[in-house]
């Protein structure tokens, strides 16, 4: 999409009713916008800055923007759960993706985070991401071409496992986003440059955990941190402000780790570990 403030062909335009109901389609000449109340012809969009109010034939009224990245991945289609906004922003602030880096992304799924790792890396970097299933990466792909108007060059996309690739080259970030992450801890360890980070995003404890202890007993990592993020919409109407009843709590949980220089022991966490922390002791 142009980033000038202004429409023009092969752009996403997302229209916004007074009752704040959402509608996303490309711009195309020659072609139509229909609702129940009157049509938009796209040739008049062509040209007019983002922020107008646009009307139907029969009078219905929009505000008219390019959406936002949360809008277009939150109504792009799906082969499989996508990450969330809110979790992908904290993604690319959590594991310190930063512009010119080189990334390794497994669980591509419906591309959400492979678009949120192509803008934060820019043009100079490189995005190296794996996905298993085939109609998963299809559906990636078409998502990310959408968003970008074509295909990056700074992005390549495999289809198979993560592990089982073979490579040399040194990676700044390791991003997973798969069933059992705790199986590339060693991966990531040989790819992985010193002070590089190793960031996995799962959906249970039970992966939490087995992921944790997965990155302590490797020996190459530091004690890793793991976070969730909750987000809560408030609503505000002169003095009248209160949290909004429906919120996105629950999605993920984030560990995220550091690669520690090649031949130095971790050193060991000083703090004693909860009762029943490890089961209970057979006498």
């Amino acid at each position: 999409m142009s980033n000038d403030g202004f429409f023009s062909e092969g752009d996403r335009i997302q229209l916004t009713d007074p009752k704040g109901k959402m509608y996303t389609f490309t711009i195309m000449p020659g072609k139509e916008w229909h609702t129940h109340k009157g049509w938009i012809v796209h040739d008049d969009l062509i040209g007019m800055p983002e922020g107008s109010v646009v009307s139907t034939s029969a009078g219905l009224k929009f505000t008219a923007f390019k959406p936002l990245l949360g809008d277009f991945v939150l109504s792009m289609p799906r082969g499989a759960t996508i990450v969330y906004p809110k979790d992908a922003a904290m993604i690319i602030g959590v594991a310190d993706v930063f512009p010119g880096a080189k990334v390794i992304e497994a669980g591509v799924g419906s591309g959400a985070l492979s678009i949120s790792l192509l803008r934060a890396i820019g043009p100079d970097g490189e995005l190296s991401s794996f996905e298993r299933r085939e109609d998963f990466a299809e559906i990636a792909s078409e998502n990310v071409k959408t968003y970008f108007n074509g295909l990056p060059s700074q992005w390549k996309l495999t289809i198979g496992s993560v592990q089982d690739s073979e490579t040399e080259k040194k990676y700044d970030r390791v991003i997973l986003d798969m069933l059992a992450p705790w199986e590339c801890v060693p991966f990531a360890a040989e790819v992985l440059r010193p002070g590089g980070v190793f960031l996995a995003y799962v959906a249970t404890t039970t992966q939490l955990s087995s992921t944790a202890e997965a990155l302590k007993e490797d020996g190459n990592f530091t004690e890793p941190l793991s976070s969730e993020t909750i987000v809560r919409d408030w609503h505000h109407e002169g003095l009248a402000v209160r949290p909004m009843q429906r919120m996105i709590g629950h999605t993920g949980f984030l560990i995220v780790s550091r690669r520690m220089a090649p031949g130095v022991e971790v050193l060991p966490r000083r703090r004693r570990p909860s009762k029943g922390a490890y089961g209970v002791a057979e006498e």
